[in-house]
């Protein structure tokens, strides 16, 4: 039975019992690699790591005899190094509408702030992965927006906007923690271009604390090759802790470029810089890779990342979107390499 069939099955019994079945069918990714990690200091250790990998179900049907569609999608982490799953439908889930008008929906799902790194991202859930100097403590802006309504713009000569609103953090909205925050972007793709400009932004309310940020990202295509530059400012605010306000508030930056060697082999280089407004909290990360894709579906890579970390920030270039966590060493470079492979269906 291929996985539409299948999928079908799945709605008719669990999501959509007695009623006519949309468009459904399962998709999701494998992604695991091995990884040596050298924090520089004490912890120099081989680790299997699942990275990002997913399960998900989506569907979509036509309304009636015009443009309008519904659609639903409902997804989860998969930790596939240790054989289980993380909190059901805790990935991109939500539910909308679209047509003519561009498109609306609402549940929790990357933010559109998020979203917008994508032009520059070389590296995304791998080893070296630019979230790594962007999302940082409690100033974190590649984030899920939950209880999030969106509305996005349809293509407008190559131009598109999004407006994500999240109406608040937890599961209900209390009044005196209303949690909410906004996040929007431009983008706009034509020919070689690709790029996107972006800002979010949340209240003192929020669990994580006020703070807003800006990011930029953009790619242009010469050949085989492919040039991308990054940049980030965000500011943190707590009266209460103007040293933690110094250390949150920073600007991140950088350069990349991918060669496609042949048809089916890559090779990438990124640089990324992070500078906080506290003093000696400067980072520099270099990641280098080659990416070999063995069909539509199945590729595989190696890549080599490090950290040079000034004297007060221990960063490390393994922590995000990977099951591999571990904390660095303040003033150490923190190191890796990486053999990955990557199934998606």
């Amino acid at each position: 039975m291929n996985k539409k069939l299948l999928a079908m099955a799945v709605g008719a019994a669990v999501l959509l019992p007695g009623v006519a079945l949309a468009d459904i069918s399962i998709y999701g990714r494998a992604h695991l690699s091995l990884d040596q990690l050298d924090d520089g200091n004490d912890y120099n250790e081989l680790n299997l790591s699942s990275n990002s990998s997913r399960l998900g179900f989506r569907g979509e049907t036509k309304l009636g005899s015009g443009d309008l569609t519904a659609f639903f999608q409902i997804e989860q982490e998969i930790n596939f190094a240790q054989g289980k799953g993380n909190e059901w439908a805790g990935r991109d889930t939500f539910a909308g509408l679209k047509g003519d008008f561009g498109r609306v929906r609402a549940g929790q799902f990357d933010s559109p702030f998020k979203r917008a790194r994508g032009p520059a991202n070389l590296f995304g859930d791998q080893l070296g992965d630019m979230r790594n100097l962007t999302r940082v403590d409690d100033a974190r802006f590649d984030e899920r927006m939950p209880n999030t309504i969106e509305y996005q713009t349809p293509d407008m000569n190559g131009f598109k906007a999004t407006l994500g609103y999240s109406i608040h953090e937890g599961q209900n909205h209390v009044d005196d923690t209303k949690g909410e925050g906004v996040s929007l972007s431009l983008a706009y793709a034509q020919g070689a271009f690709e790029g996107e400009l972006a800002y979010e932004g949340y209240g003192e309310d929020h669990g994580r604390g006020e703070r807003e940020a800006v990011r930029a990202a953009a790619a242009y295509k010469l050949g085989d090759f492919k040039v991308v530059g990054f940049y980030q400012t965000s500011d943190y605010t707590d009266d209460a802790d103007p040293v933690l306000e110094d250390e949150l508030t920073a600007d991140v930056w950088g350069l990349g470029g991918e060669f496609k060697a042949t048809e089916k082999t890559y090779l990438r280089a990124m640089w990324l810089s992070r500078d906080a407004d506290a003093d000696d909290s400067k980072t520099d990360m270099i990641t280098v890779g080659v990416e070999h894709r063995l069909d539509r579906a199945f590729r595989i890579y190696a890549n080599y990342a490090v950290v040079m970390n000034d004297t007060n920030t221990n960063l490390t270039p393994w922590n995000q979107a990977r099951t591999t966590s571990t904390a660095g060493t303040q003033d150490e470079d923190a190191s890796g390499f990486s053999l990955g492979a990557r199934y998606d269906f």
